[in-house]
């Protein structure tokens, strides 16, 4: 009552009678009265008096509470409750007292309220006024005891509690609480008598309340009096005071005796008034019938005059049928009723029909398991049966049909293990009570022998025995017959289809099964205890079923029943063999298989031996066979126990013997398993060693005395040993695992087994998995606590020394030499003269799977050899190799004639399973193994592999295969890993496996066994190239062991504790002596080998060493530079010196270098100094000096130092003369005194003035130092190789002093002859590139100091040097033209032809000409460089004459020339196929720099420059003009990434942007050959709106196809990249027209008709909005991935800028972010260019994640700059006029419009929101003045029109809008298809007119019309247009 729906029910939770009788009964001393209250007198004021009486004297506010408790609303009566608590607390006693009459009132009625809560409250607010009257509550507590009472059993616990509280303040002893219920016993029960008589219509005087409530209120009221009554009963009448502490207390309380009277009678006059109380035992409340029966209870118990012969009859067959209800909170007080009921009224059961009113109702509740509630009732049931007369019932009848009736009841597979273990034990109690009490029931000892048999046979055998082995006769399934036994079995015939034994259908838990036969087991004990004559009964059904099973065993294999046997005995061992008694063994096991032996023999099943075996195993061997015995020798006068023990050895061995080894021994089948667990059950400790011996000799069937070889034939018998052996291992472990001895180990070894494990060992394929399986039980080792064996020591060396034969055969067969000479290092131990030759030409790969299966199984066995010093490390070795041979095949190409892939296809080769299995087995479970082998094993075993990795490094390197250097190391780390070498033997195995050999090292001769591990040069080099292919191949191994053990521990020697499987080192601790500095320096010389080379592997790698490392590399660092430079010095005169350049030496440059220790020095040097700064100016300076040391042997130059100066100054100037350069990291010992600027300056004035005395250059004579000398000069002034104003700061940033700066212009000064023009006395290039070199360095540095001559000689320097080059360069584009397009031969001849024109350029020109752009870089960096002092600008006021203006613009203009040239090239060649184009894309890859310089000319080139080139490309006569060469370049094929972006810029800058992008279908359209002038014709920009737009097609492809594939391909795929560019091109060129200008709108429209907005969603494939980042786009302080960070910091910028160039320039360095930074600027520019195409794309979104995601990072990086830029451009737009207003409010994005005009006015609110543009804007009308609603209408309609459907700026949308209203005034029609003047999208007119009606349309308009209707009629009129 009173609680929410849904709550939980509320009496789980009622107080119990008797816990509250405990509450108020006193516990202490007795009372000596009512405390305070003297007399007895009522009051006499009525409940309606007092509801009609005024609140006289009460205090107004307490008055006003109670007043609100009528209030129907619960909230307002817990209010008011609350209220009147804390009143309560604050008023005084006398003030509380007056409103009492009036709270009785309310009270009463308030504990029956409807809300739980109401009533917790009421008896809060109680228990504050109690507290605060006191006493002073006596004269009214009669009045209020009743409900008080009543309120104690409220079924809510919070509200009973509440009330037990109330009443303990009132009363805090017990015994006062006890007075107080006995003064006011008979108002408690005219109160209770009262509420029974309540309805649910008059329990409420609401009568609008809903009748469900007023029947809930009714039920609990009528619950709870019905416990108060019985509770009050209890207390009164029981006997509970002795109980509570009253046991001393010879008087009872005051009254008690006149209480009881009360109690008496009103019960009385209630229990007749409500006819017996039995019309609430018809209730459909449970609380209601629950109470009903505690209350009949108390009667019953206590007042049991009220059951009397008038009502007896009625009441017994109520109370005894009970059974029907079936709420399981019922049961608890039905049995107590029921039990009192049959104790105090025996003679009741005779009253009625008992089957039909109690015992049909009885079987219904137990089938139905007793409605739920078996844990209550099930252990009551026995107390039932002790309480039902015996007259009563029928026997036997009533038990049988009991205990069917509680079987059926059960629920086998739901059941709780509470309710089942309830049952079992119900069941139990009760079976074991019917046998002990069948007297009662039975008049003779017959008969109740026969009752007794017959519960045993119907319930413990057919049903629970049945059940258990999942059996059920067909005549009788599941039932129990009356009378005899449900097993019927005699009387049908055995094979009968009725006979056969069935499985029931129920599927049945484990738990259940088991309980199911601990019950069976625990029933038998007792029995065999107390009626051990029924034993016999249940055994005869026991060995019948068995028999039955076994017999039909092998017919239908119903293996559950004979497994519920077996766990059924399991179960006897456990819970009765065990506990000592017999009786499982007398009158079950020995009876069952003395009859079932002869049928489990014959029929020989697995599961009915297997039953034999655990029968045996249970109860002894001896106690099982010696009945068997006595059988087999007919004798059967001899009964087993009455033999001695000792007497029954002989003939139990005989037996064994005889009987059981033949019949457990022979041929393998289905019961193999079974029987040898029953052999090995038979095995006796007594006479284990005869019993063993036997067996061993039948199954091997050998002679210890003869050798007897082991043919094919013996396989079956070697499977059935086999097998023996394994379960035998089994036994022995187990024992050893529970700590029991089972037999001495020795026992168990047999001469025989050694001689048959020998003979299979030495047997030749094919082989059995028999032998194998043998093998491996015998040897054991399966694992490292397996060390049991059956073998001699003797035999297991020589089992293991065949194995190990087998696995060499193997690799004598191999394809690879190393793996043959393995062999050889195997048996280099005097082993090969034992290895067994094998006669016939055996498959040797079987022979090795045989090997590696016995392996497998018993590896752990070789533990106990390691003191064999070869036969662990040989096997080992072999294994190791075996797999590693294995895996090399499965990369390079293999002999398939080797013997080792005989009989096996080339196909299978690399599936070969014998290769994984052996892998497997090396790596797998085994691999612990080879940890923990002895030292001397390990020492030997890495010998052995150290040296086949070396052989199979150099063999491999004749193969070429790529692969092979990292399988060899991964051999190698796998060595390391396989054996935990520490750090020092790691160290040993390097220095073995680095050991000399023929062709190792190349370079320089270590000498290992020196401790300062020094190195000296060889001079001796590898003339064949299979020595040099040998070479490079352990080089490339070395490279790939370095890439993942590390510099430190390879090179440096050094001790990590990184795992080998990481390339990342740890912190090293250095080991000095075991620095390797010579192996650096032999893999720095070899420079490059397969799959590999310095500059990509090993440079970053000793990097990130010197990086990592402080002054522990240093030594080492230094030791590779001093190996280097001593070897470059001797080998530099031997070789050619290469043109040097003036910056810094790249990678291409170093590779050129020709002696390899001078290309490793300066390589090196690069990383150390240049690119990672590790050595700084310190460092530099020391190897200098060395350098200058060297230099001079006394007077004379060392030319060889001379020679290899320049090549390292040009690394060492940078440090050495930088003014900025940082410190040198980890180098704070260096000298500090070893180099100065002073002394620097000082070497070089020497050097320059050597270089003066010189002659010019033009007069070098061949065979001098001169070239060296200028070159060592040039190599001093470095500058950087981009050229212009970086190269210009690298100089300004070096310190050079003045005298150097004059010295300098001098030397230059001195090449300049013949009155400053270019000499003509040599021009060989060698001449032409050192003298621009010169001229470079003098300009970088000395460039203030020129004079007008200087600068004459310069430029004319330069254009020559270029001019050649432009000459080659358009003669390939004029031959590759005549060659595609005048060719007739067939494409591969033309391929040809193109490879040999595009590559027959002169390798000299490219450098000549790439020194003087560089030159001309310089000029142009001085010219235009961003920081020009005022103070220097006279210095370049000549290069500023308009004179020589146009001698560097037609410099440009060559340039640009050249730059065209190469394009044209490729766009003809690409007019062929694509391989031709990328012929020519290739050529340029061999000269990057100088096309790095022409597109940086390029990008720099003036407007009017890149003019005159495109009008002499135009007058060029090939076949492709400028626009179609600039993109070949920009689509090549083998991208460029310089040139690639000067395409870029000049294709999106004027004035070929014009024409880069778009042409016009029009007949004015003139040919891309026509003069520039013409093409750019703004009357062609300015056409008429009838003409159509149409792309390039060069970029059209990329723009109007699906994109869909990109979205599917490499991120980073340049095909991907090519469309993002087309489409920065199209928005470039969008972004540069007017906004009026009609070529927009007409680009627009085109956009919108032809491209295909997928472009989109490939754009946020590179912008990973991924889910659960939506949040972070919020923010912009949140930090984003890389790639989405990029993408929102461009797209704000090309919006701000509306520029992509930035974007487009990072690109060429094509990554995922610089793919991610241009996807976000060409969305940012889209977003601003074309807002309405975005809009649309974006609301075809369907999901919602993803379009969450693209808003949110539109509304944080695009929409902010959109909106700014939007007000801004309305803001200055000039829209107003005298009929036209427009304000502008930033803060709300809100633009209102205003139009007036004569009479008429209206205002439009134009709302942005705040993810512009995906969101559309929203217009508003909100004030309208003198306009009609349709026009109104149209209006608005069109302003919504003109800005949701404009690609462009608002202020646009606005200003269209204005105008077509302008229009309209000035009486334009308007469309009348889209009822707009102006035209929302191109702002064309209404032009096309119907010739009918006359009307006019917009072409647009018309076109779509036509489109959609599918016809060419007018809208209005239908008439043909």
């Amino acid at each position: 009552m009173g609680r929410p729906k849904g709550d939980p029910a509320r009496n789980k939770n009622r107080p119990s009678s008797s816990s509250l009788a405990a509450s108020v009964l006193p516990t202490g001393v007795a009372t000596v009265g009512f405390g305070g209250y003297i007399g007895s007198s009522r009051l006499d004021l009525t409940e309606e008096a007092v509801a009609a009486t005024p609140f006289v004297d009460v205090d107004g506010e307490v008055a006003q509470h109670l007043k609100r408790l009528g209030r129907k609303d619960p909230i307002t009566k817990i209010k008011a409750l609350a209220s009147l608590s804390e009143l309560f607390k604050q008023k005084n006693k006398e003030d509380i007292v007056q409103i009492i009459p009036q709270w009785a009132f309310e009270y009463k009625r308030l504990v029956q309220d409807y809300n739980r809560e109401v009533r917790r409250a009421t008896h809060d607010t109680m228990t504050n006024l109690v507290i605060t009257v006191g006493r002073g509550l006596a004269p009214y507590l009669k009045s209020l005891m009743g409900p008080w009472w009543l309120s104690q059993l409220d079924p809510v616990s919070e509200v009973s509690q509440a009330a037990r509280r109330s009443l303990q303040e009132a009363f805090p002893v017990q015994e006062k609480r006890l007075d107080a219920l006995i003064l006011c016993t008979n108002e408690i029960f005219t109160y209770l008598e009262e509420n029974l008589k309540l309805t649910p219509e008059t329990i409420s005087s609401d009568k609008a309340a809903p009748l469900d409530e007023l029947e809930e209120i009714h039920f609990c009221v009528i619950s709870t009096s019905l416990l108060a009554l019985a509770t009050l009963v209890d207390i009164l009448f029981g006997r509970q005071l002795q109980r509570l502490g009253f046991d001393k207390v010879t008087y009872e309380p005051k009254n008690a005796s006149k209480a009881r009277e009360i109690v008496s009678s009103s019960a009385e006059k209630i229990f007749s008034t409500h006819k017996y109380l039995l019309d609430f035992l018809k209730s459909k409340s449970p609380a209601v019938r629950s109470a009903t029966y505690s209350a009949l209870g108390s009667l019953i118990k206590y007042i049991p005059h009220l059951f009397n012969e008038e009502n007896m009859k009625t009441l017994s067959a109520s109370i005894l049928g009970a059974f029907q209800e079936k709420d399981p909170s019922c049961h608890p007080s039905m049995w107590d009723t029921i039990l009192l009921f049959c104790k105090r009224f025996p003679d009741s059961w005779g009253l009625n029909n008992i089957q039909k009113t109690v015992m049909n109702r009885f079987w219904h509740f137990l089938r139905n398991g007793c409605y739920g509630s078996q844990p209550v009732s099930y252990p009551i049931l026995i107390v039932f049966l002790d309480n039902i007369p015996p007259k009563a019932i029928e026997g036997e009848q009533f038990f049988l049909t009991f205990f069917k009736n509680l079987w059926q009841g059960r629920n086998p597979s739901y059941s709780s293990a509470v309710d089942r273990l309830a049952f079992f034990k119900a069941l139990k109690e009760c079976l074991l009570w019917a046998i002990h009490n069948a007297s009662r029931y039975s008049k003779g000892i017959d008969d109740v022998h026969h009752f007794q048999i017959s519960l045993v046979d119907s319930i413990l055998v057919n049903l629970l025995w049945h059940d258990y082995l999942l059996i059920a006769d067909l005549k009788n399934q599941g039932g129990v017959s009356s009378g005899k036994s449900c097993s019927s079995l005699e009387e049908i015939s055995p094979h009968s289809p009725e006979r056969r034994i069935e499985k029931l259908g129920a599927k049945y838990s484990l738990d259940y099964m088991q309980d199911l036969g601990i019950c069976i087991i625990d029933v038998l004990s007792v029995i065999s205890l107390k009626e051990c004559g029924l034993l016999a009964t249940f055994s005869r059904a026991f060995q019948e079923k068995c028999l039955e099973i076994i017999q039909q065993a092998e017919l239908e294999r119903p293996s559950e029943h004979v497994v519920q046997i077996e766990n059924f005995l399991i179960l006897l061992d456990k819970h009765a063999v065990q506990k000592g008694e017999t009786w499982p063994l007398e009158f079950l096991a020995v009876p069952m298989m003395t009859k079932a032996f002869s049928s489990i023999r014959s029929l020989d099943s697995p599961d009915a031996v297997k039953l034999l075996s655990v029968t045996i195993s249970i109860f002894g061997p001896r106690k099982i066979v010696s009945p068997l015995s006595v059988w087999n020798k007919s004798t059967a006068n001899h009964e087993s126990d009455e033999v001695d023990d000792g007497s029954l050895s002989d003939p139990f061995l005989c037996v064994f013997k005889e009987v059981f080894i033949p019949w457990c021994l022979r041929e393998s089948n289905p019961s193999t398993s079974a029987r040898l667990d029953l052999l090995l059950a038979l095995l006796d400790d007594e006479l284990f060693a005869e019993q063993w011996s036997s067996i061993v000799r039948y199954a091997t069937r050998l002679n210890e005395n003869h050798d007897h070889k082991i043919e094919s034939s013996d396989f079956n018998h070697i499977s059935v040993l086999a097998m023996l052996m394994e379960k035998v291992r089994e036994l022995v472990r187990g024992k050893m695992r529970v700590g029991s001895n089972l037999h001495s180990l020795e026992l168990w070894h047999h001469e025989l087994l050694d001689l048959t494990a020998v003979s299979l060992a030495r047997l030749s394929p094919p082989y059995q998995m028999s032998s194998t399986r043998f093998l491996r039980a015998v040897l054991g080792g399966s694992a490292e606590d397996d060390q049991i064996s059956f073998v001699s020591r003797d035999s297991m060396i020589l089992i293991f020394r065949e194995l190990l034969n087998k696995f060499v055969h193997l690799l004598n067969g191999s394809t690879f030499t190393w793996a043959k000479d393995a062999s050889s290092l195997i048996l280099g131990t005097g082993w090969k003269d034992v290895m067994v030759k094998y006669e016939s030409q055996a498959n040797i790969l079987e022979l090795a799977e045989f090997s590696l299966e016995v392996l497998e199984g018993s590896v752990y066995c070789l533990k106990k050899f390691e003191d064999e010093p070869e036969l662990v490390p040989c096997i080992s070795a072999a294994i190791f190799i075996i797999d590693w041979e294995s895996r090399m095949s499965s990369h390079i190409a293999v002999n398939t004639s080797s013997k080792m892939y005989e009989n096996i296809q080339v196909e299978l080769l690399k599936q070969n399973p014998f290769s994984k299995s052996i892998h497997t087995f090396l790596y797998g479970k085994s691999a612990q193994f080879w940890k923990h082998l002895s030292i001397q094993s390990v020492r030997r075993l890495e010998a052995i592999l150290i040296q086949t990795i070396r052989s199979a490094v150099f063999e491999t390197g004749t193969y070429g295969s790529d692969k092979a250097p990292s399988l060899c190391c991964q051999l190698m780390l796998e060595v390391l890993e396989s054996f935990d070498c520490d750090s020092c033997e790691e160290q040993i195995l390097l220095d073995k496996l680095l050991d000399e050999s023929e062709v190792w090292p190349l370079w320089v001769e270590p000498s290992l066994n020196d401790d300062s591990r020094s190195a000296t040069l060889k001079f001796e080099t590898l003339t064949t190239d299979a020595q040099i292919s040998r070479h490079n191949s352990f080089v490339a191994f070395i490279s790939e062991l370095i890439s993942k053990l590390g510099v430190g521990r390879v090179i440096a020697g050094s001790i990590s504790q990184t795992s080998l499987s990481s390339s990342v080192e740890a912190p090293h601790q250095l080991v000095p002596s075991q620095s390797r500095a010579w192996l650096a320096v032999e893999v720095l010389c070899t420079w490059k080998w397969r799959a590999g080379s310095v500059l990509d592997s090993f440079l970053p790698l000793i990097s990130e060493f010197a990086r990592r490392e402080d002054s522990s590399s240093k030594n080492l660092l230094d030791s590779i530079v001093n190996i280097l430079l001593d070897g470059a010095l001797v080998h530099g005169i031997s070789d050619e010196l290469c043109f040097l350049k003036v910056w810094f030496t790249s990678d291409d440059e170093v590779e050129s270098i020709q002696n390899p220790f001078l290309r490793a020095l300066v390589s090196f040097l690069l990383t150390l100094v240049v690119r990672d700064n590790i050595w700084g100016k310190r460092k530099s300076a020391v190897l200098f000096n060395q350098l200058v040391d060297k230099l001079f042997e006394g007077m004379m130059v060392n030319r060889n130092c001379l020679r290899i100066l320049p090549y390292i100054m040009n690394v060492l100037a940078l440090p050495l003369r930088h003014k900025d350069r940082v410190p040198d990291k980890g180098f704070k010992d260096a000298p500090l005194d070893s180099f100065n600027e002073n002394q620097m300056s000082a070497i070089m004035n020497d050097w320059l003035q050597r270089a003066l005395l010189l002659p010019p250059i033009t007069s070098w004579l061949p065979g001098k130092d001169f070239e060296e000398w200028i070159h060592v000069i040039i190599s001093c002034y470095p500058l950087d190789p981009k050229g212009g104003v970086e190269a210009l700061n690298v100089a300004s940033q070096s310190h050079i002093s003045d005298s150097e700066r004059i010295l300098l212009v001098d030397l230059y000064r001195k090449q300049q002859t013949d009155e400053n023009n270019l000499l003509t006395v040599n021009k060989s290039p060698s001449v032409l590139t050192t003298l621009s070199k010169l001229t470079s360095i003098s300009i970088g540095y000395c460039w203030k100091e020129f004079s007008e001559d200087d600068w004459e000689f310069v430029l004319s320097l330069i254009r020559e040097c270029i001019d050649s080059a432009v000459v080659v360069i358009e003669e390939i584009a004029e031959n590759v033209d005549e060659i595609i397009m005048e060719s007739t031969d067939n494409l591969e001849m033309v391929i040809h032809k193109l490879d040999e024109v595009v590559h027959a350029s002169d390798q000299s020109l490219m450098d000549i000409a790439s020194s003087g752009l560089f030159t001309f870089s310089l000029i142009t960096g001085l010219l235009d460089g961003p920081n020009e002092e005022e103070s220097e600008i006279p210095r370049l006021s000549f290069l500023k004459t308009e004179k020589w203006l146009n001698l560097k613009d037609q410099i440009f203009e060559i340039v640009l020339r050249l730059f065209f040239a190469t394009g044209a090239t490729e766009a003809i060649a690409s007019s062929s196929c694509r391989e031709a184009s990328s012929i020519v894309a290739s050529s340029r890859l061999l000269h990057p720099h100088f096309w790095e310089l022409v597109a940086s000319t390029v990008v720099n080139a003036p407007p009017h420059v890149r003019n005159s080139a495109v009008q002499s490309m135009g007058l060029w006569q090939l076949s492709k003009g400028p626009i179609g060469s600039l993109y070949a370049i920009l689509f090549s094929p083998i991208p460029n990434s310089a040139l690639q972006f000067a395409a870029y810029v000049t294709l999106s800058t004027d004035p070929i942007s014009q024409l880069s992008v778009t042409k016009e279908d029009t007949a004015g359209c003139l040919a891309e050959e026509d003069t520039l002038e013409q093409e750019i014709d703004q009357s062609r920009l300015e056409s008429s709106s009838d003409e159509t737009m149409h792309l390039r097609e060069e970029i059209s492809c990329l723009i109007k196809n699906s994109p869909s594939k990109h979205l599917e391909m490499d991120l980073v795929a340049q095909d991907q990249v090519n469309v993002f560019i087309s489409w920065a091109l199209l928005l470039s060129h969008l972004q540069s027209l007017p906004s009026t200008s009609p070529a927009k709108q007409r680009l627009i429209q085109c956009i919108q008709d032809s491209a295909n907005s997928k472009i989109l969603d490939c754009l946020f494939e590179h912008i990973p909005l991924k889910a659960g980042i939506t949040h972070g786009l919020k923010r912009k302080d949140v930090e984003l991935p890389a790639e989405v960070s990029q993408a929102a910091s461009a797209a704000t910028r090309a919006i701000t800028t509306g520029s992509l160039l930035f974007s487009v320039e990072s690109l060429y360095l094509v990554g995922r972010e610089a793919m991610a930074s241009l996807a976000g600027a060409i969305y940012g520019l889209m977003l601003h260019s074309l807002p309405a195409y975005v809009r649309d794309w974006f609301t075809s979104l369907r999901d919602r994640s993803t379009s969450a995601a693209i808003e949110s990072f539109t509304k944080t990086w695009c929409s902010p700059p959109l909106l700014a830029d939007e007000l801004s451009q309305i803001k200055r737009a000039s829209l107003a006029d005298e009929n036209f207003s427009v304000s502008v409010s930033k803060s709300v994005f809100e633009v209102v419009a205003t139009y007036k005009k004569e009479e008429t006015g209206m205002d439009l609110v134009i709302s942005l929101p705040l993810s512009y543009p995906l969101r559309p804007v929203d217009v508003v009308c909100t004030r309208s003045l003198g306009i009609a609603e349709q026009k109104q209408r149209k209006w608005f309609l069109s302003m919504i029109a003109f800005v949701r459907s404009q690609n462009g700026a608002l202020a646009e949308a606005i200003r269209r809008w204005k105008n077509n209203f302008d229009k309209e005034f000035e009486g334009v029609e308007e469309c009348p298809i889209c009822y707009s003047i102006v035209h929302t999208s191109n702002n064309s007119l209404p032009r096309l007119a119907c010739r009918t009606c006359k009307h006019k349309f917009h072409s647009a308009c018309l076109y779509k019309w036509f489109s959609t209707s599918h016809k060419s009629t007018c809208p209005l009129c239908q008439s043909p247009f």
